[in-house]
């Protein structure tokens, strides 16, 4: 009775895709590959617009779908299928939408590509981080008895990034710059000089090596979904005196770094 039970909640499941499917043309596509043919799909998020613009122009044929104030473009990017999304800033936002892309799209790979601060001395702007992992810098739970990052009650603190994509992020080569494998720290807060003098830890205890606001949150949900993940971001500011200055100055232009890596990423994979 059980397993009749089962097969019936299953044929329901099925049958609500192919209705949401046929009232999108693009989403039957991708549902027909899933069920019939062997299928990947690569997700890539960045949080504002100059961050994913460098996709969208490489994609001759790309499709767009709304879902609530976001909208996730499709097509094929180096022969890949790929879903594509602007987040928008902050954890929140950057969960939501990388959820909905694992639901909907049943993306089996997710890239956060974008800028970010450096904490490393020994990176300048333009330089690249592929995250080794990443970790909530702004959730502390140290009065409880958690180490500071350490989601409560669990075991949850660093969220390792996928071995095989850092390997293939490290093989890009641009003149002039490094790109190196390090710690994404990631806070719903933008940080100057002052604030890293205030929150030494940054450097010190979590040993960050680059600090944004999205990329924890991304890491987190696809590791309980137990998708493959990278965040790479390159260095727009130092989080120093001049950060504001600078961000607004290069974040423009470095981004187009971390398309570079991304790029190479979706060729190896």
């Amino acid at each position: 009775m059980i397993n009749i039970i089962l097969k019936i909640l299953v044929l329901v499941s099925l049958c609500q895709e192919i209705l949401f499917a046929i009232f999108s043309p693009n989403l039957l596509t991708i549902f027909i590959k899933q069920h019939l043919i062997l299928y990947i799909m690569i997700g890539i998020i960045g949080a504002m617009d100059e961050e994913i613009e460098a996709y969208k122009r490489q994609i001759p044929e790309l499709e767009e779908t709304k879902w609530k104030i976001f909208t996730f473009y499709t097509g094929k990017f180096h022969d890949q299928d790929v879903v594509i999304v602007k987040s928008g800033v902050g954890k929140v936002f950057a969960a939501m939408v990388c959820q909905y892309m694992i639901d909907t799209y049943h993306v089996d790979t997710v890239l956060f590509t974008g800028v970010g601060g450096s904490l490393n001395p020994t990176l300048n702007i333009g330089d690249v981080v592929v995250s080794t992992d990443s970790v909530h810098h702004d959730f502390n739970a140290t009065p409880l008895g958690f180490e500071r990052g350490q989601i409560s009650y669990t075991d949850y603190r660093y969220f390792e990034a996928d071995r095989r994509l850092v390997d293939l992020a490290l093989e890009t080569v641009i003149e002039g710059k490094k790109i190196i494998a390090g710690r994404i720290l990631t806070g719903d807060q933008f940080f100057t000089q002052a604030d890293k003098e205030s929150h030494d830890y940054l450097r010190t205890e979590l040993q960050g090596d680059c600090i944004e606001m999205e990329g924890a949150a991304v890491a987190q949900v696809c590791h309980i979904n137990e998708i493959q993940h990278l965040i790479v971001r390159t260095v727009s500011d130092k989080a120093d005196g001049t950060a504001v200055e600078d961000y607004n100055t290069f974040r423009f232009t470095v981004a187009e770094n971390s398309y570079k890596v991304v790029e190479r990423v979706v060729r190896g994979l």
